[in-house]
């Protein structure tokens, strides 16, 4: 279920799709909804995006999209679909502005074809970019990659992200990471981190001393520091697998 505030925030992204395309600003949606500040705004989004109704996209401006509706709020945008194509008949109906072009394309030069090498990896279940959760141990199903992807020496295999502790570092929800087993890392890298032998995270890594702290990257959550006897690398990052 979804609050009054959720409801109201995801009709007006749909609405503002529908009209111009692009999803409203922080500011467009903080004005609409009648809210003080835009970290409202956030804790909205995150709601929805955690339910998933919505989905956020890295490195792009205004980058959200709609992934589901309510039935209600399908049944009310459809309504407005259906009345809009009934006002304007045919639809849209682009104007072409002829500019300085020549009448037909210059002959497209042949492209030498490349065979692009890729093998198979088993994706070990999920693995979390944010808390913790049970440690990965069986394979769900497998995911073709480009063998330039992979690095170094050693097995590879893949793992589906849950969480969004990992956004800053370009990693969503969703995604498909592509990790090289090693039981040693360098700080700095993004790591599959075993806590405690039981619960598995992607994080990054940073040695102090005698202590491991893996580190986020959304300033959302906080740094988990740890013993270093506690964590074992289980692998580090070396690609990353995105459907749209």
């Amino acid at each position: 279920m979804l609050t009054r505030k959720q409801l109201d925030l995801l009709d007006f992204i749909q609405t503002r799709l529908n009209r111009d395309g692009v999803p409203p600003s922080f500011d467009e949606m903080k004005e609409a909804l009648d809210l003080r500040s835009k970290s409202g705004i956030h804790r909205l989004i995150t709601a929805l995006e955690e339910r998933g109704f919505i989905r956020r996209l890295a490195h792009r401006a205004r980058a959200i999209e709609i992934v589901k509706l309510p039935d209600a709020l399908a049944d009310k945008h459809a309504a407005r679909g259906q009345a809009a194509s009934a006002t304007t008949g045919s639809g849209f109906a682009p104007r072409v502005i002829d500019g300085d072009r020549p009448d037909s394309p210059p002959p497209a030069r042949a492209m030498p074809v490349q065979t692009i090498e890729a093998m198979e990896l088993p994706v070990m279940g999920r693995i979390a970019a944010g808390v913790p959760i049970e440690a990965i141990s069986h394979v769900s199903h497998s995911v073709t990659v480009p063998t330039s992807m992979l690095s170094g020496r050693g097995d590879h295999y893949a793992l589906e992200v849950r969480g969004d502790s990992m956004i800053e570092a370009g990693i969503n929800d969703g995604d498909v990471v592509v990790i090289r087993e090693t039981s040693v890392a360098d700080n700095g890298d993004i790591v599959v981190a075993l806590v405690e032998d039981q619960e598995a995270t992607l994080k990054r890594f940073m040695r102090r001393g005698s202590t491991i702290a893996l580190e986020a990257a959304n300033p959302a959550y906080e740094t988990r520091v740890y013993p270093d006897h506690m964590v074992k690398v289980q692998g580090r990052l070396v690609g990353l697998i995105r459907t749209y």
